[in-house]
């Protein structure tokens, strides 16, 4: 593991694109203006634009001064970080670009002392994976130097299903070896989910109701209000399901579920949700319906202005069954949790951006305030991913008065209240984590595996012809009215965030 004066180069195929831009950069960036990146370093970008390297320093202080959680304090530092940068221009599926990139490579680390510590970073679309690897493997850039490390970092989606994700592991497996594979899920550097496994398993009040005998179900959102933007293509192919349900939404299912790893390090806490993914109970495909929904938007309002429906965005044909709303019912088989429902949903063009957890426990058994009228709340945990960070415990309390009357109050901690400041991105610390060696919070392969494994019965029958129906919500909306059906089932409702 390289220490904080330990040199490094991150070397990223697609630099010309968004990620590159909007997360990726301003990332690193933040890091190094907070003294947490190791040095010395050096960024290699490469791209098949054809850039000058001052040109592309230009645009990467553009990128940061508009999408970096901190900006540039002066010019000087600037050009100390801008000095670590260099860009090599090249189609990634010429074999041509790799020779070009290893003289780059073998340059940057005669001229300073320490090991060859090399990061590749895939921030292309994800067809391009197989010719990176293949590349890398073919110029002999995928085997550790003397000394030194070699890891490579995927971007998800990985797989497009069951069979083209396995594809994918084994084009991996064929040039780097699993320890130095990193498959980066953004969400799982948030601040707030980092701290779930800190809630659980730091504070011993929790985990003796933490299980089936007081928690009554458990309820995942991510909403986003946004629709597809650019991305009609993209999400033609993808759908709500592999865009956010096989990746993020599982992660985060699992992190509640799992049981307490003996160290919080990578391969326990992995083996830990791995469990959680063994324990779901399989999906029959000739019910499929019953624990699955989805839907996609029409036209409605958005901050108050009108939007076109999702069969109206650029890149989205007329008659797309294409799903922008999803919903599953999952039952975890184990003694902690058999027979609580985790209800997961995630859609666009939804009410509101919220990402939270919400933990239901069971009511009182007996209400011993008759007077009270009936239908108190039950207490909830909530932990709010985004925004407004935090933790909320609605707990029941009575009302200010001469009557006995009951009423929910919330106990609630916000991050930036409580911390001051703004929180690190997600991609500061997953970034950290990979240049140190650190998968904790990365996707192990059977891991990845067993959630495609998981959905592939939903993904089967939703491209069957006509296949479950595709309901249609009002932009705007929390999702189509069959959505407050399907949670019913189970006696509840969704929570409103």
């Amino acid at each position: 593991m390289p220490s904080a004066d330990e040199p490094f180069t991150l070397i990223i195929f697609g630099a010309s694109g968004d990620l590159t831009r909007r997360k990726l950069m301003p990332a690193l960036w933040s890091l190094y203006a907070a003294r947490t990146l190791p040095e010395p370093f050096a960024i290699v970008a490469t791209a098949r634009t054809a850039l000058g390297a001052d040109e592309f320093r230009d645009r990467m202080r553009g990128a940061i001064g508009e999408f970096a959680r901190l900006k540039p304090p002066s010019e000087a530092v600037w050009d100390r970080f801008a000095a670590a940068l260099r860009y090599v221009s090249g189609d990634p599926t010429d074999a041509g670009l790799y020779t070009r990139l290893a003289r780059t490579l073998e340059e940057l680390e005669r001229a300073r002392a320490g090991a060859p510590n090399r990061l590749f970073y895939c921030a292309t679309p994800p067809s391009l994976y197989d010719d990176i690897i293949a590349n890398l493997g073919a110029a002999g850039l995928a085997e550790p130097g003397a000394g030194g490390f070699t890891r490579i970092v995927v971007e998800k989606p990985f797989g497009h299903d069951d069979e083209s994700a396995r594809a994918l592991d084994r084009q991996l497996a064929a040039t780097f070896r699993e320890e130095q594979i990193y498959r980066i899920d953004h969400y799982l550097g948030k601040e707030t989910v980092q701290n779930i496994l800190v809630f659980r398993f730091a504070n011993g009040i929790f985990e003796p109701v933490w299980n089936r005998n007081h928690v009554a179900e458990v309820q995942i959102t991510v909403a986003e209000s946004l629709g597809v933007e650019t991305r009609g293509a993209y999400y033609e192919e993808a759908g709500a399901l592999r865009d956010m349900m096989q990746n993020h939404l599982l992660q985060l299912l699992c992190l509640i579920a799992m049981e307490p790893p003996v160290s919080f390090d990578g391969a326990p806490v992995r083996d830990e949700k791995n469990k959680v993914m063994h324990a779901i109970r399989p999906i029959d495909p000739r019910r499929v319906e019953e624990v699955a929904l989805r839907g996609q938007y029409g036209p409605g309002f958005a901050e108050g202005h009108p939007v076109v429906g999702y069969r109206d965005e650029k890149g989205v044909t007329k008659n797309s069954r294409t799903e922008t709303y999803a919903a599953l019912r999952l039952l975890v088989d184990n003694w902690r949790w058999a027979g609580v429902p985790f209800y997961l949903r995630t859609g666009k063009r939804l009410a509101r951006r919220a990402s939270e957890i919400a933990i239901r426990f069971h009511r009182t058994p007996h209400m011993i305030f008759r007077r009270s009228p009936e239908g108190v709340e039950a207490n909830t945990l909530a932990i709010r991913i985004q925004p407004d960070e935090g933790i909320a415990l609605t707990v029941v309390a009575k009302t200010p008065g001469p009557d006995l009357r009951l009423g929910p109050v919330r106990l609630d901690f916000r991050y930036g209240e409580v911390f001051g400041g703004e929180p690190p991105e997600a991609y500061e610390r997953l970034l950290l984590d990979a240049i140190h060696g650190d998968p904790t919070l990365y996707a192990r392969a059977d891991w990845v595996e067993k959630a495609w494994q998981l959905l592939q019965p939903v993904l089967d029958t939703w491209m069957q012809t006509p296949g479950p129906p595709v309901y249609t919500y009002e932009a705007g909306s929390w999702g189509p009215p069959e959505a407050d059906r399907f949670v019913a089932r189970g006696g509840g409702g969704w929570r409103k965030l």
